[in-house]
């Protein structure tokens, strides 16, 4: 993998989880001003498409969704997903 790609990754990786941290606690507020929320479809697509370590940093901060069963087993399991893929990736860009 080239260092371009990989540098990509990473700032993907990184801004895609600041928004879902971000959105997580905004759709926190709204539920607590009790006005229109973020889809649930929409905070678990932004988790599987790279933000899943910011959505459940997001969750256990603001505890918001934490009664939700599919939130406390897919967020975490996203979350996981690329841990692993980034530590893959990094492992083929600087082998020991």
């Amino acid at each position: 993998m080239s260092e371009i790609l990989f540098r990509f990754i990473t700032a993907y990786l990184i801004v895609i989880n600041i928004i879902g941290l971000f959105i997580m606690g905004y759709d926190k507020q709204r539920a607590i001003k009790n006005k229109w929320r973020v889809p649930e479809r929409t905070l678990l697509i932004l988790s599987f498409i790279g933000g899943g370590i910011g959505t459940f940093l997001g969750m256990r901060l603001f505890r918001h969704k934490i009664k939700h069963m599919k939130f406390i087993i897919l967020l975490p399991m996203a979350a996981l997903f690329y841990i692993v893929l980034y530590f893959i990736f990094l492992q083929q860009m600087y082998p020991y």
